[in-house]
């Protein structure tokens, strides 16, 4: 990426985990970045405070799930921006529990909140935010290596993530020739908040500790450790370059070794 062209960085679920750790990371590559999180005192504070490091940020609240909503949210970015050339779908959510016994509430939520909010944003920022006139764009869905291999006891989890790898190849490949590239990155056990939530319900599940399901989750690791957020950001800010262009149609991991395919 030349240090002369400025770039519009739009990440959704910007204000905690990953997307915090990507919102920041391409804020230090010098672009422009526009944060989108459902509460808007977390989406005033984050943009406050990278305005107060130097950084061009701006930001609204918005819920993924709601199609009128990720539309004013786009069209706000582009007013205030003029364009969008980075997305990265990041807002997600866990999910699952013992599948004779899930709540069909929970499975669409999940699926709702993972897959089609990343096909509503996609498709709001592909044909307002200029991507495709300008011959130039990154589109960076967040998955997991759970959208690889099943995972037990979050069927909905792992059908989701599983759609955004499919999702994420069928439009890499549509858009091959335009510019914009499309791929997906696929975290493994990556410390945030929301791991925290997921040990919990692992937890109280197998009926031992928190710290005992940690125990477990890092033994099944190769570098025996979670991957920080901070980490899966580095491979969003690559891929966001002109380097990565090449790089397109692919689900690429970020999970210690957990994951070798």
């Amino acid at each position: 990426m030349s240090e002369t062209v400025r770039r519009i960085a739009f990440v959704t679920g910007a204000t905690s985990g990953i997307g915090l750790a990507v919102i920041e990371r391409l804020a230090r590559q010098s672009m422009a970045v526009f944060a989108v999180a459902r509460n808007p005192a977390n989406v005033d504070a984050l943009v406050s405070r990278l305005r107060g490091e130097g950084h061009e940020a701006a930001g609204v609240a918005a819920d993924v799930c709601s199609t009128e909503q990720v539309r004013e949210a786009v069209g706000a970015a582009v007013r205030v921006y003029g364009g969008v050339d980075v997305l990265v779908n990041n807002a997600g959510r866990g999910g699952g529990g013992v599948t004779a016994k899930l709540e069909e509430a929970v499975w669409t939520d999940v699926i709702d909140t993972n897959l089609n909010s990343v096909f509503r944003v996609t498709k709001e920022v592909l044909s307002t935010g200029g991507m495709i006139d300008r011959g130039w764009g990154r589109v960076i869905n967040i998955a997991s290596t759970g959208g690889k291999q099943g995972v037990a006891l979050a069927a909905p989890y792992s059908a989701s993530k599983h759609g955004v790898v499919g999702f994420t190849k069928a439009v890499g490949l549509e858009l091959a020739q335009s510019g914009v590239t499309v791929n997906a990155v696929c975290p493994g056990y990556v410390e945030t908040p929301m791991a925290h939530r997921v040990r919990e319900g692992y937890a109280a599940h197998w009926g031992i500790s928190e710290e005992q399901v940690h125990h477990k989750f890092n033994a099944k690791i190769p570098l025996g450790r979670y991957s920080t957020p901070e980490e899966v950001a580095g491979l969003v800010g690559y891929l966001a370059t002109d380097t990565a262009a090449s790089i397109t149609a692919q689900a690429l991991n970020v999970c210690g070794g957990l994951g070798n395919y």
